[in-house]
């Protein structure tokens, strides 16, 4: 792709083609007895809601699920009609809107299974609900022993109907003997869970408990749907799990030069002056920074892809910029492309490698990316669409 097409000092590039091929990779893995949920929560992971289920669905993804109503109400907006999962908490302000919009709540209080209840006889509706079962995560969800219980009461109530049991893995993407035991354990409380409520009369005809990790890890867990999120995207969940098919990752974070000058030996860098030049030295000025959701962390560590080679990031990075030292890249010059992730020149710089610079993970790397970074969406080389 002509680098002349996109008229943005920066920009996201995200590869439809790569998402496409990581959803029939995954239909492929998990079969077609297994429902795929598409994980599209913060923006798709930082890579754009709406194309990135579209594409998903299109190639195998039957279901989408995100945190928060307003994700769900803006994949509606923009058309699509495939059923979509709210995971998280939905306040009870947010019920009608969630309803209105035909989306699955995931409900743990009778007070919220209520509110549900009313709004969808309200609007003439059956609507379907989820119940999550918290097995060991200690975040979202009824324990064990609270869940036939409160099945009971959510199954009494009108316009309602119980169609999804799930349980969320704490430490699947850790494959040390204690961690895949807890996993395991984990698994077993859910289908204990499971067949009480089947013994009680309770059929839930969608149970779901593997993420992405737990997907390649344990196919025994797949049961009708598994939610898969980072593997989508082309990421591996954790250092530690290797999919046994192959990622292509769809982002790239891509800017451009801004100004090419020479400092003087002894020349401070940035805020704080934690850079300062030994020798005269070549620096670029690259027009990214933290308020784009870069990470400041990579500060003095990072290294970005200038003309097919790396150029260490030099000083503090600002809310808009950043420099790096080109004094070893020869012809570097304005406009040239700087590749922040991604590949340039048979090089590449992962979002997995950022993450370690910036202490943290490849998830975080990329939903972090802001919204005053347009999107550029591309399909076999060629731009398909921008936001």
């Amino acid at each position: 792709m002509a680098e002349g097409e996109i008229a943005f000092p920066s920009w996201a590039e995200v590869n439809l083609g790569a998402i496409e091929a990581n959803v029939k990779n995954v239909k492929a893995f998990i079969g077609d007895r297994v429902e795929l949920i598409a994980v599209v929560k913060a923006n798709a992971y930082g890579h754009g809601a709406i194309p990135v289920a579209q594409v998903a669905l299109e190639a195998g993804a039957s279901r989408l699920a995100v945190a928060r109503v307003r994700e769900g109400v803006k994949l509606r907006q923009a058309g699509i009609n495939a059923p979509i999962l709210v995971m998280s908490y939905i306040p009870l302000a947010e019920v009608p809107l969630a309803v209105q919009n035909d989306l699955t709540p995931t409900l743990i209080t009778l007070e919220q299974a209520k509110a549900f209840s009313d709004e969808a006889t309200k609007a003439g509706k059956t609507l379907p609900v989820h119940i999550k079962v918290d097995t060991g995560m200690g975040r979202f969800g009824l324990l064990p022993e609270e869940v036939e219980g409160f099945v009971k009461g959510v199954a009494s109530l009108p316009g309602l109907a119980l169609e999804g049991l799930y349980t969320h893995f704490s430490v699947a993407d850790e494959t040390s003997h204690d961690s895949t035991l807890y996993t395991l354990k984990q698994f077993e409380t859910f289908m204990d869970v499971a067949k009480k409520l089947e013994g009680a009369g309770f059929h839930f005809p969608l149970k779901h408990a593997c993420n992405s990790a737990a997907t390649v890890r344990f196919p025994q867990m797949h049961l009708q749907a598994v939610r898969v999120g980072i593997i989508l995207y082309g990421l591996r969940p954790s250092e530690e799990v290797e999919p046994p098919f192959p990622l292509v990752p769809a982002l790239s974070l891509k800017s451009r030069v801004a100004r090419v000058r020479t400092l003087p030996p002894g020349f401070p860098i940035s805020y704080g002056r934690t850079y300062v030049t030994s020798r005269p030295t070549r620096v670029a000025l690259v027009p990214v920074g933290y308020g784009d959701g870069y990470h400041r962390l990579a500060s003095n560590r990072g290294f970005v892809l200038i003309r097919g080679a790396r150029a260490p990031i030099v000083g503090r990075i600002c809310m808009d910029q950043f420099v790096v030292d080109v004094s070893e890249v020869d012809g570097v010059a304005m406009e040239d492309e700087v590749v922040l992730i991604g590949e340039q020149g048979g090089q590449r710089i992962g979002a997995e490698e950022v993450a370690r610079w910036a202490e943290t993970i490849n998830y975080e790397v990329v939903a972090s990316l802001t919204s005053r970074l347009p999107r550029v969406y591309t399909k076999q080389g060629k731009i398909v669409g921008i936001s």
